[in-house]
């Protein structure tokens, strides 16, 4: 049974330029990072704290300003990041999707880089020949497929990676958005596949500031403040008292 289970987890990050103290003090203290001063060399305290357990089906949204350590908690769980202090213990194949152009070369082609993509997210290069034909109908770039991927606008850059991204099967799906650059008819199509791949995962924890995307695939949601859980609880609840209003009955009403 897969799982993820962190125990008053913390990432600190040491600053060995000391003479930057005070800029960094200055910036963190905005972007939401801490830094501690109890030692010689100053430390960035990205999470503070953490204390999660999820289980199978489950569906958690990540929300948060940006600094508020949504990304360093995703790198957290996916094992990219050990804890400095507290207990990490993460059961089952992590599939991390922070960014779509990782593991990709643009001096290849798509069709290429297509099995490049899939070895890079933990998928076998027999499975994903199996699902080549299958990424090359959803991304719709026909013979541009065979073309060095550099020749590629960032629309079909993000075709491209989505359709590999959508294919796999992880055990644990850890999903930092990034797929804004696409027209909202392929947009549409890929939500159904983005909806399908949850289906397929074992756990889900997303990081997006898109609400719809939000209500699309998650039921709770953990809001993040300045390193630390500040909610955790039904995705209804945590929205409302992190953007000050019913978000979800606005897209309920939208739609």
């Amino acid at each position: 049974m897969v799982s993820i289970d962190l125990d008053g987890a913390a990432v600190d990050f040491p600053i060995f330029d000391a003479k930057t103290r005070s800029l960094k003090k200055a910036v963190l203290g905005r972007a939401g990072g801490r830094i501690g001063t109890d030692s010689k060399v100053p430390i960035i305290e990205a999470l503070r704290d953490i204390t999660v357990s999820l289980r199978q089906g489950d569906r958690v949204a990540l929300v948060g300003h940006n600094g508020a350590g949504k990304s360093t908690l995703l790198r957290l769980m996916s094992g990219i990041y050990e804890p400095t202090r507290g207990r990490s213990s993460v059961v089952g194949k992590v599939a991390p999707v922070f960014d779509l152009a990782v593991g990709m070369d643009p001096e290849i082609s798509g069709l290429e880089n297509i099995l490049i993509r899939g070895l890079f997210l933990g998928m076998t290069r027999k499975q994903m020949e199996a699902r080549v034909d299958d990424i090359a109908a959803f991304t719709e770039l026909g013979s541009y497929l065979k073309m060095p991927l550099r020749t590629y606008s960032t629309g079909m850059r993000v075709r491209l990676a989505l359709g590999v991204v959508t294919s796999i099967d992880p055990e644990i799906l850890l999903l930092d958005e990034g797929i804004g650059a696409v027209d909202a008819e392929f947009l549409a199509k890929a939500r159904t596949r983005l909806n399908e791949l949850v289906e397929r995962s074992g756990i889900l924890v997303f990081a997006s500031h898109s609400d719809e995307f939000l209500a699309d695939l998650c039921d709770t949601a953990i809001w993040m403040d300045q390193g630390t859980i500040r909610e955790h609880g039904p995705l209804r609840d945590v929205l409302r008292h992190y953007k000050g209003r019913d978000v979800l009955a606005e897209i309920e009403a939208a739609r």
